[in-house]
């Protein structure tokens, strides 16, 4: 037998418990509780790292400085330090990502790598253009969010690591800057690419280094546009590589459905 009422006090119950808690270069006593909290809103959910497309850093606190170093192996035959995305060539880079969580993701803000030759750790990026594939660009995607003429870039700064080879970790030259893009988009679980490219004020690059990782010379499946799509690989190994970025935002919360008590 049904019990419509116990159905519909438990529900209300349960509701309640809810609200309260190219070129290659703890608790509280004196907490105040409030007995009626308004639910959340969609900008108020917390903000968390939501994916993670790879390391960067080899050595940390193993550069000038203390600062940390991501190293090319050249111990391993690998020569590159950085893949192009210039803007102003027309260049842009691409890697897959997947939303995991069945009522998707709320992504606010990107995080990609990139560096000037020969910059200071002031940043020199002036400009990250994304869009976002349901595919890949290269075999049948199409883009649902974003453009490449749109400036997105929100902060820049020194991420603290410098691209240098594993002979010469205290070199300078190569200070890798933090280039947060504005996104503000919803995506539905599944898998997409994201495309991006970045500009400068200075003459070489931007060039984003590669995901890195000790001992091991293939890290992903990323591409890149010149004048087509084409996969990246290190000029040295001839090996495939990934490219690091980091997606924040949050996990959209799936609404209570209704259900009964036998």
């Amino acid at each position: 037998m049904r019990h419509g009422v116990w159905t519909v006090l438990f529900v209300l119950v349960l509701a309640g418990v809810v609200l309260a808690d190219s070129e290659q270069e703890v608790f509280d006593p004196n907490e105040v509780v409030v007995s009626n909290p308004a639910p959340l809103t969609a900008f108020e959910w917390p903000d968390v790292v939501l994916y993670d497309n790879g390391p960067l850093v080899t050595h940390p606190g193993g550069g000038a400085g203390g600062a940390d170093v991501s190293a090319v192996q050249n111990a391993l035959g690998m020569t590159t330090n950085g893949f192009g995305n210039q803007f102003s060539a027309g260049y842009s880079l691409a890697d897959d990502f997947t939303v995991t969580d069945a009522a998707g993701w709320q992504i606010d803000d990107i995080t990609f790598f990139g560096y000037q030759t020969d910059s200071t750790t002031t940043s020199t990026i002036t400009g990250v253009y994304v869009q976002i594939w349901d595919g890949p660009p290269n075999a049948g995607g199409t883009v649902v969010w974003g453009d490449l003429t749109t400036n997105r870039l929100l902060t820049t700064g020194w991420s603290n690591i410098y691209r240098a080879a594993d002979t010469t970790l205290t070199a300078t030259n190569r200070p890798v800057m933090e280039n947060v893009a504005t996104i503000g988009t919803t995506l539905a679980q599944g898998t997409y690419w994201l495309q991006w490219s970045a500009d400068g004020s200075l003459a070489s690059g931007p060039w984003a280094p590669p995901i890195t990782i000790l001992g091991q010379t293939t890290t992903g499946n990323a591409l890149q546009y010149t004048t087509a799509w084409a996969a990246i690989a290190d000029v040295g190994s001839l090996t495939p590589q990934g490219l690091p970025f980091i997606i924040n935002g949050a996990v959209v919360p799936v609404e209570l459905q209704s259900f009964s008590v036998e």
